[in-house]
């Protein structure tokens, strides 16, 4: 998906892709037209929060027992209810749902799954800070018809395409169909992402570390050597790096995919399992990555091999520049 000029549509070039494969029936690049749809109208509404009244908690918890804020709520039944009539899916998995998001036996089912983070960093919401959306596509095993659990308990590497929002100052789509990574900036003018950010390429080594300090006392001795790596001095090794850390996922990796580094989340005494989730956070993303020709593990293993045990699984990420979550992987494990 590297071909196209800036200024370019999304959907323009979607449908360019898909008429490179002369057997492909057209489902996927209407069912991402519809996603791009909620995107914008999650976008709308974010950017106009305040005015909006959806400022604010609203008064739930999700499945995370995370408090849930009202934009959490809006952004993830827009996206069901754009999705769900649409013919194309089977089902959806949401981080604020316990379950599968079963399609209505009024609609008709088709062959992809969606997963997907509705609002990342929602906790920075008040506070007008970037935040963003994450899915990921799937392609059902067995074709057609209803499906469960089971079904969305794949790994990454069968992902069919993964992208990411962020509401930012302004509103910037990126995905990968896996061929390369693209940018998409939405123009409000005329309502459709144009390209502008044409073939992503993150640098093989950055300068910049991303990552929670305030966990410190939290991290065994192996993890603290690795952060502490990226703070010495040593003009050999272009080191001290920058220290980054905005607390909102996406918009750490979106810095860090266009200019250079690594984000970090760690395995500590509080999440000794990790605290993202792999199918709605840390899949998409790695796969974007490894598209950008960065990579992604848990601090030992590809993030995208991962088998999952269930719907909201948590992992650590290590997550970036090549040559920098190579380095910190070999210290996890040294």
């Amino acid at each position: 998906m590297v071909h196209g000029d800036i200024g370019t549509t999304v959907t323009k070039l979607i449908l360019g892709e898909q008429r490179e494969y002369p057997q492909a029936s057209g489902e996927f690049s209407s069912l991402f037209v519809e996603l791009t749809v909620a995107l914008k109208q999650i976008s709308y509404e974010v950017n106009k929060a305040g005015l909006l009244n959806v400022l604010g908690k609203a008064g739930g918890r999700n499945v995370q027992d995370e408090e849930q804020q009202k934009l959490d709520v809006m952004a993830n039944e827009t996206i069901i209810r754009t999705m769900e009539y649409t013919g194309y899916l089977c089902g959806m998995a949401s981080e604020e749902n316990e379950k599968v998001i079963e399609i209505p036996d009024a609609y008709p089912k088709g062959k992809y799954l969606l997963v997907f983070d509705p609002l990342d960093g929602s906790s920075n919401i008040d506070a007008n800070v970037s935040i963003g959306t994450i899915f990921g596509i799937y392609r059902k095993g067995g074709g057609t018809g209803k499906c469960g659990e089971d079904d969305f308990l794949l790994p990454g590497r069968e992902l069919v395409a993964a992208g990411y929002v962020i509401y930012g100052s302004s509103t910037m789509l990126v995905i990968s169909t896996g061929h390369g990574v693209n940018g998409f900036t939405l123009d409000p003018n005329v309502g459709e992402f144009i390209l502008s950010h044409k073939d992503i390429k993150t640098p093989s080594k950055g300068k910049i570390y991303s990552v929670n300090e305030g966990n410190y006392q939290y991290w065994d001795e192996k993890t603290k050597r690795a952060i502490d790596y990226f703070k010495e001095k040593d003009e050999a090794t272009k080191r001290p790096y920058t220290a980054r850390y905005i607390g909102s996922l996406v918009a750490d990796f979106h810095r860090n995919l266009l200019y250079g580094g690594l984000f970090i989340y760690p395995r500590d005494s509080k999440s000794p399992k990790g605290k993202l989730r792999l199918l709605y956070e840390a899949n998409p993303l790695a796969f974007i990555v490894e598209n950008a020709g960065g990579t992604a593990t848990d601090g030992k293993n590809r993030i995208m091999d991962i088998q999952p045990d269930g719907l909201h699984m948590r992992v650590p990420l290590v997550i970036g520049s090549r040559e920098d979550v190579e380095r910190v992987t070999a210290m996890l494990n040294g």
